[in-house]
């Protein structure tokens, strides 16, 4: 069966479907996008300050020492994880109040920001840590919201996967900026002005976010639950087989991304005596990730969501096979690399939500839209925390120290724990989107065939010539 058999004609079925029904769809203007994705910035420029610049800023600043800030924020992302179904389960719990949710997130989220680059000197592991937990809370808050509302605009299937591509753009513009202005600032006035600013200037770009994100809610057709369904409890939630398969890929392949990203730095100074080019290569990944959106989104029209995904981890494997040949001082072999690893994020960060957001539609599943958007914000923190765990703990076992003389037994260690480790689980990941490539079409068919049922035995005549 043809690719364009199996997934375009029954998009616009559903298109049709639920025009026939009577329901509206909103038109994915360029505005429109701009005043839901904008959001998508403050949220990715927050996570590099955190994680990258907070404990150095403490460790000069403060004078703490560097185990104990570590001890904390893996205690802290721990509980973070942990907290993300909780926050997903509450937020549909009280759908109705999302406007006040996302506004709680978005001010716990600007407070903490701030507290965490003014410390108190009386007490600042205690402050390090009430300020990361604070801020972090709220960036949870505010991101399950957010991608679960993404998921509820009442858009076309075929259209979904620019939702999540603009979203993600923006977010990859975010983190980019992220990247470039801390450095360049304290350049100019030191760390501590630099980030004093920083958290101030963050406030009215958090609140000019937010007051878009809601304008857009007020004006946009959302798929709103109704107040009189029950949830479903987590275990009868996760056992369904589409989103027990669904959320197993997104796993394996998010963890196969994750290896890389926590050893990126180890593997250019060490691997390939390149150190002084991190930021450029860094630069090229994200910049390729943003660039790449709407390559991905043609794709998703033309061949269908699982298809271009599948394409996706083709081209990641290929890419990380690369990675594994190469040599000290293979600088333009890398930059390729990372552009086309660039091409592969924008893939796993833009189709997946996507392909869950029809999945809501499709199955009815509005009531619990928050709660399957925590998940994947789970797996996420999972698999990130899974691979750190993992991955520097194994190199340690073969004698591998960050900037030490390298052998050649140690070159090929990193190379394959780097690359060689994530292409083995891109394929797996990959093998799995082909085995359960039915499994994950006919689950949406068969929601679909019955909501066309229940259309038709409310109106039969929308169905009519």
């Amino acid at each position: 069966m043809s690719v364009d058999e199996t997934h375009t004609p029954s998009d616009r079925l559903d298109d049709s479907a639920r025009n026939a029904a009577g329901a509206t769809t909103s038109p994915l203007s360029v505005k429109s996008l701009v005043a839901y994705g904008t959001m998508a910035f403050p949220l990715a420029f927050v996570g590099l300050p955190i994680y990258l610049h907070a404990p150095d800023y403490y460790a000069v600043t403060m004078q703490l020492p560097l185990a104990t800030l570590g001890s904390v924020l893996l205690a802290l992302r721990l509980v973070d994880a942990i907290q993300d179904p909780i926050i997903g389960d509450l937020s549909d719990r009280f759908h109705s109040a999302r406007v006040f949710i996302l506004a709680l997130g978005a001010v716990m989220l600007g407070v903490g920001f701030w507290m965490l680059f003014h410390p108190a000197a009386a007490f600042p592991v205690l402050w390090f840590a009430a300020s990361v937990f604070v801020c972090t809370t709220g960036f949870s808050v505010v991101s399950i919201n957010f991608q679960a509302l993404g998921g509820l605009w009442r858009t076309t299937s075929a259209q979904r996967t620019r939702v999540t591509a603009s979203r993600e753009a923006i977010g990859l513009v975010g983190l980019l900026v992220a990247a470039v202005t801390p450095p360049v600032r304290s350049q100019i006035v030191g760390p501590s002005q630099a980030f004093h600013w920083l958290s101030f200037a963050y406030l009215p770009l958090l609140c000019v976010a937010l007051w878009l994100l809601v304008r857009w809610m007020h004006a946009t057709p959302l798929d709103l639950p109704a107040q009189r369904e029950r949830q479903e409890s987590w275990i009868a939630l996760l056992r369904n087989r589409w989103r027990a398969i669904f959320f197993g890929l997104v796993f394996l392949n998010t963890f196969a991304s994750a290896i890389p990203a926590v050893l990126v730095l180890f593997f250019i100074r060490d691997r390939l005596g390149a150190e002084s080019y991190t930021g450029l290569f860094l630069l090229t990944y994200f910049l390729s990730g943003a660039l790449s959106m709407p390559i991905w989104t043609a794709m998703a029209r033309k061949f269908g969501k699982l298809r271009a995904w599948q394409f996706s981890l083709a081209a990641a494997i290929f890419t990380f096979c690369w990675a594994a040949l190469l040599q000290d001082g293979d600088l333009v072999a890398y930059a390729m690399v990372c552009a086309l690893s660039g091409l592969a994020l924008g893939a796993d960060l833009a189709l997946p939500p996507a392909i869950l957001a029809d999945h809501i539609e499709a199955d009815g599943k509005q009531q619990q839209a928050s709660r399957l958007f925590s998940v994947m914000a789970l797996l996420s923190k999972s698999a990130l925390a899974v691979a750190t765990g993992l991955a520097l703990p194994m190199l340690g076992l073969f004698g591998y120290h960050p900037n030490i003389a390298m052998t050649p037994q140690l070159n090929f260690v990193l190379s394959v724990t780097y690359a060689g480790l994530p292409c083995v689980l891109k394929l797996a990941a990959l093998g799995g989107l082909l085995l359960f490539e039915k499994d994950l079409k006919a689950r949406r068919s068969t929601c679909s065939a019955a909501r066309h049922a229940r259309n038709f035995r409310n109106d039969p005549d929308v169905f009519r010539d």
